[in-house]
């Protein structure tokens, strides 16, 4: 079998004019992973080639510096005389590509996630001072469900490294007017290329076609796309305002912000039927709400997301009993609580707070102290500790920090009712 470097070639997964992708194994960590190995030969002596060789180059030097739930993580890179290859975190599930032909596209439910998802991804990547400028579908993976990760920074725009802003790199259906007239770039131009995945998403058409190259540009420069609603009768007529304006020609009339847009998004997602589960940005908007994740950054909050599971309680319903062993801790998400120990009540919790912490501080199935007992119907989060264990040492550290900070205070209101009744 194979090997490059220390990966053993498995499979090979795709391969372009510049180079292959293989899955291989790390034979350091055991673990699969994605490795994109560059054609020395084919890239020596070429324009294409030098294309090529730059792209590389400007991917490699983002490893370690892309920590986001949504991004695929680049591993390492090694540029030698003789071999060239980047090792990134395979992603099993393809990518969104083929949930882009009419007779295979995903609910608008789902398409909405992604979306959602996508502008936190595109937010993190715009803050490191990196323009991706070639978003697609066959950049954005797919985990499971809509649990994404956007690859493939080989054509970002580099704030700290000076790239050439003038450049005409992508792929030409997603690419910007001002990408295509060579004029500086903001997250103002991935926003406008996610837009064009979410139509594709949506209607199983690109906005703006063409015969020609000049023809496409022209109807990117000009045309104004069809209202996506208009093409499938089941997307909510208050989803069309929302990519029609990211589709706009001037960036100024695009949305100011990726999370201006990632809120419109979720809002129009609140008003679509979903009923099989909370959706994963309602889940990320409350859990950014709570005063226990105040200081952790939205990447941190997605990993809290992916780590969690939610549950809709009915009203007088006990979701943890005195006396009875457990190991999870639990957040108030929506609705009240109360907290009654041998019937006696103690307190009363309500969105955003933690409960049944000590199991969590203590580690092992302990006796719970109280009961906690619905008192409206109400929406759970559990943190299992084994999945917790598994989150980022940084996520662990800030959700301890914010846990804390809610015993500190409930400590303080205890101590002030003491004093009262003193």
């Amino acid at each position: 079998m194979q090997q490059i470097g220390k990966y053993q070639l498995k499979q090979l997964l795709g391969e372009g004019a510049t180079g292959k992708v293989y899955l291989a194994l790390d034979t350091f960590s055991g673990d699969d992973v994605a490795l994109k190995v560059l054609d020395m030969e084919g890239t020596s002596d070429s324009l294409d080639g030098d294309v090529a060789r730059d792209q590389f180059m400007n991917e490699a030097s983002l490893v370690g510096h892309l920590a986001h739930p949504h991004i695929v993580n680049i591993l390492e890179a090694v540029m030698g005389v003789d071999a060239a290859y980047l090792a990134m975190e395979h992603v099993p599930g393809g990518n969104l590509a083929r949930f882009t032909r009419p007779d295979s596209l995903l609910s608008i439910e789902d398409i909405i996630q992604i979306g959602f998802k996508s502008c936190g991804a595109l937010d993190y990547a715009f803050r490191q001072g990196i323009v991706h400028r070639d978003i697609k579908p066959a950049n954005i993976m797919v985990v499971e469900g809509t649990n994404i990760k956007v690859a493939d920074f080989g054509a970002a725009l580099l704030k700290q490294a000076q790239a050439n802003e003038g450049e005409l790199v992508g792929t030409p259906a997603y690419m910007s007017p001002e990408l295509i007239d060579g004029a500086i770039l903001t997250q103002h131009s991935d926003m406008f290329a996610m837009g064009v995945v979410l139509y594709e998403l949506l209607t199983g058409q690109r906005p703006f076609t063409a015969d020609s190259l000049k023809g496409l540009f022209k109807a990117i420069a000009e045309h104004n796309p069809v209202a996506p609603s208009k093409l499938r009768s089941t997307i909510p007529a208050k989803l069309d305002p929302v990519i029609l304006r990211i589709l706009n020609k001037r960036p100024e009339d695009r949305y100011p912000t990726w999370a201006d847009l990632a809120l419109d998004i979720a809002q129009v997602g609140k008003l679509s039927v979903y009923s099989r589960a909370v959706p994963d940005s309602e889940k990320f908007q409350m859990l950014r709400k709570s005063t226990v994740f105040q200081n952790t950054n939205d990447a941190q909050i997605w990993e809290l997301v992916h780590a969690s599971q939610w549950t809709m309680v009915p009203p007088a319903t006990a979701i943890i009993r005195e006396g009875e062993p457990g190991h999870s801790l639990f957040l108030l998400a929506r609705g009240e609580a109360k907290v009654t120990k041998q019937g006696r009540l103690l307190d009363i919790i309500k969105a955003g707070e933690c409960f049944g912490e000590m199991a969590y501080i203590q580690g092992g199935d302990l006796p719970r102290q109280a009961t906690v007992q619905s008192m409206t119907e109400v929406l759970t989060v559990e943190f299992d500790t084994a999945a917790l264990a598994r989150m980022s040492e940084s996520c662990q550290l800030e959700f301890a920090r914010g846990l804390l900070s809610t015993l500190v205070g409930r400590l303080s209101l205890a101590d002030a009712r003491i004093s009262q009744s003193a």
